[in-house]
C-alpha cells in the first residue's frame, strides 16, 4: 500500500536543459522522473496533469509500452495500420513512405518516448543543408539544396504520426509541438483563387479533357484524384443533374452531388471523348484503368496560358470561394464541400480577401464628376 504524499507531482528543470521535467508517484507509489520535452511552463503543467490522469485511469501501462517502442517500430506500425488505403489515399501513403524513409535514417533506434523537440529541430536543420540526389545509370548526381517545402512536408508527416501515438497513449505529448521550423516558407499551401478571366485563359490553352475537369471542379468542388478521375459512367445521372460519389476521402464525402448547367455540359463533353470503357477519364497506358495524374499536362497548360503555377487542387478552393462570395452561408458551403469539420473551410474563406481587392479595383473615383450622382452611406 503506497503511503500518501503531500504533493501529487511537480515540475523542475535540470541544469543545462531548457525543457521542463516532472516527477510524480505511480499507482504503486514508485517515484517517476520524466521529461515533458516542452519549454513552456503552462504546457508542461498540462502534460503533468495528463500523466496523472493516465495514472488514475490505469492507462499508464500504455505509456510505459510507448517508452519501450523504438521510432523504427512505431513507423512500421503506423505505415501498416494508419497510412495505407482505405485509411489514407494511396498518394498520401507514398508521401508518408518517402518522408519517413529519411526520418528513419536519423531516429531508427531512438526510443519513441525519448524523442525531443531539440532532436527534431536538429534533424530539420541538417536536412535543409543537404542536396537533392538524382539517380543516374550507375551513380547519384548531386543537384541543388533541398527546398524548404520538402523538409517541411517531412515535419508534417512526423507530427501526424506522433499524434497517433499520443491518441494511443504511447506518448503523453507530441514533441513536434515545441518545434520551430528553422526556415521561412513563403506561400506554403496557400490557396489560390482562380478569377473567371484567368480560368478562361487556362481553358483556352487546355486539351479537351482538362478543360472539362476545370469546369467540373469549379462547378462541383469534387476532389480531383479521389473522386473525379476514378469516376465511372454509371455514377452519372445527367437527366436528374446529379453524380454519385461512392468513395471519398472522408465519410461525409460519400454523397450525391448536384450539378450546375455548366457541369452537365462538361460531363456530356467528357462522355463524348471517353471511349467505350467504364471510366470517364480512361488511362492512356492501361485500357482497363483510369488516369492517375494530370501533373505534366497541368504544368504545360499553365505555361501556354502564361499563368503562374498553382496547384490543380486550388480549383476546389475556387469553388468554395465563389459560393461564399455569392452569399451562401458558411454552414452550407461546408456541406457542399462535403467536409466533416467546418474548420477546414477557414482556409477557403480566407481567399475572399482577394475578391474584395478585385472589387476595390473597380472603384469609380470620377463618379461625382460631370453631373453624375453619387450614393451616400446611411448613418447607423
Amino acid at each position: 500500500m503506497a503511503r500518501p504524499v503531500k504533493h501529487d507531482g511537480s515540475l523542475y528543470k535540470r541544469e543545462g536543459s531548457k525543457v521542463w521535467w516532472m516527477h510524480y508517484r505511480d499507482r504503486d507509489g514508485v517515484r517517476r522522473r520524466e521529461s515533458t520535452s516542452i519549454e513552456d511552463w503552462g504546457e508542461a503543467q498540462k502534460c503533468l496533469r495528463e500523466r496523472l490522469q493516465a495514472r488514475d485511469n490505469n492507462t499508464l501501462p500504455a505509456l510505459r509500452r510507448g517508452q519501450d517502442l523504438t521510432f523504427g517500430e512505431w513507423t512500421d506500425f503506423y505505415l501498416e495500420n494508419f497510412s495505407k488505403p482505405p485509411f489514407r489515399a494511396q498518394k498520401t501513403h507514398e508521401v508518408n513512405q518517402r518522408a519517413l524513409k529519411h526520418l528513419r535514417n536519423m531516429f531508427e533506434d531512438t526510443k519513441l518516448a525519448e524523442l525531443a523537440a531539440d532532436d527534431i529541430e536538429m534533424y530539420l536543420r541538417q536536412r535543409l543543408k543537404q542536396h537533392v540526389l538524382v539517380k543516374a545509370k550507375d551513380r547519384f548526381v548531386k543537384k541543388g539544396l533541398l527546398k524548404a517545402t520538402t523538409v517541411h512536408q517531412e515535419l508534417r508527416v512526423l507530427r501526424r504520426m506522433l499524434n497517433v501515438a499520443v491518441r494511443k497513449k504511447f506518448l503523453f505529448a507530441n514533441p513536434c509541438a515545441g518545434v520551430e521550423f528553422p526556415a521561412r516558407i513563403d506561400g506554403l499551401f496557400r490557396p489560390h483563387y482562380v478569377t473567371w478571366s484567368e480560368q478562361q485563359k487556362i481553358e483556352f490553352s487546355a486539351p479537351d479533357y482538362l478543360r472539362n475537369i476545370i469546369r467540373i471542379v469549379t462547378e462541383t468542388g469534387l476532389r480531383i484524384y479521389k473522386e473525379l478521375t476514378p469516376m465511372k459512367k454509371e455514377h452519372l445521372d445527367l437527366e436528374n443533374r446529379t453524380v454519385w460519389i461512392p468513395d471519398s476521402k472522408t465519410p461525409n464525402g460519400v454523397a450525391e452531388v448536384p450539378l450546375t448547367e455548366i457541369a452537365v455540359v462538361a460531363f456530356q463533353s467528357q462522355l463524348a471523348i471517353s471511349g467505350q470503357g467504364p471510366y470517364l477519364f480512361p488511362s492512356d497506358e492501361n485500357s482497363d484503368g483510369y488516369q492517375k495524374t494530370f501533373k505534366t499536362v497541368w504544368h504545360a497548360t499553365l505555361r501556354r496560358a502564361k499563368v503562374g503555377y498553382f496547384r490543380i487542387y486550388d480549383l476546389r478552393s475556387t469553388y468554395a470561394t465563389r459560393l461564399s462570395a455569392g452569399g451562401v452561408a458558411d454552414e452550407w458551403v461546408t456541406q457542399l464541400l462535403r467536409q466533416g469539420d467546418a474548420k477546414v473551410f477557414k482556409k477557403y474563406s480566407q481567399m475572399k480577401l482577394q475578391m474584395k481587392r478585385e472589387a476595390l479595383a473597380k472603384l469609380n473615383r470620377q463618379a461625382n464628376e460631370g453631373g453624375l450622382g453619387f450614393v451616400t452611406a446611411e448613418p447607423n
